[in-house]
């Protein structure tokens, strides 16, 4: 019993180091490529919890192969044009100057049930809306509106515009983050500065974000009854 569980917990960090190698993205954005590494790396983690006599290093031996192959295929993907479209396929226009073509959803297999799915999921329920719409390599659709459907934007208006500053994380449950003081020009004597100004403490704050202009937003944490 302790030997599978040993197993486990080995297992659970070897396949979570493996994924973060891997990358970030999130399911339904992943290439072939990494679909089928993820599939990969769930069966062999598996085998060593199902099968006693299937070696612990084997399994991770094998898991860090596909791991190596699977960013071998990445550094190749980038290098090569070529070899990028023989493995993840290219983008396909379904969609061009308001005109759907129907040869083209035919070869890559794309129903109109599939098409409108989509379409409703950015927001736009009338196809005659569309001028130009993409299926992307990893499935997900890409859609650029007529200028008749587009929102109004303040350009549109000729109203004043002003730059929006990045909003920074600074303290999180009570622990100041400076990983992103340059970006809203602040210091760790500043943050105690603005905290004093609020009588508040560090350890008592749940969220804490500022901006380049120096405004603040401060929610304390609740106390637990």
């Amino acid at each position: 019993m302790i030997n599978i569980l040993l197993r486990g917990i080995i297992v659970y960090i070897i396949v979570i180091v493996s994924v973060r190698l891997m990358g970030k993205r999130q399911i339904g954005e992943l290439q072939p490529t990494e679909l089928v590494t993820t599939f990969l790396l769930s069966e062999i983690a598996s085998m060593p919890l199902q099968n006693k006599d299937i070696s612990l290093a084997t399994c991770v031996v094998l898991i860090f192969m596909i791991v190596g192959l699977e960013i071998i295929f990445s550094v190749l993907s980038m290098k090569s044009r070529l070899f990028r479209t023989v493995t993840q396929g290219s983008g396909a226009l379904i969609i061009k100057d308001g005109k759907l073509l129907q040869n083209k959803l035919s070869q890559i297999r794309y129903s109109i049930d599939d098409l409108l799915e989509a379409l409703r999921l950015k927001d736009v329920f009338d196809i005659s809306e569309v001028k130009y719409a993409y299926v992307e390599t990893n499935g997900s659709l890409s859609v650029m509106l007529k200028d008749s459907a587009k929102p109004v934007t303040k350009a549109d208006l000729k109203l004043p515009q002003k730059s929006t500053p990045l909003t920074c994380l600074v303290i999180s449950d009570g622990k100041i983050t400076d990983k992103d003081f340059d970006l809203c020009a602040l210091t760790e004597e500043k943050l105690l500065k603005e905290l004093s100004k609020k009588n508040i403490s560090a350890a008592d704050v749940f969220l804490m974000t500022a901006d380049k202009n120096g405004r603040f937003n401060i929610i304390r944490k609740e106390q637990i009854k």
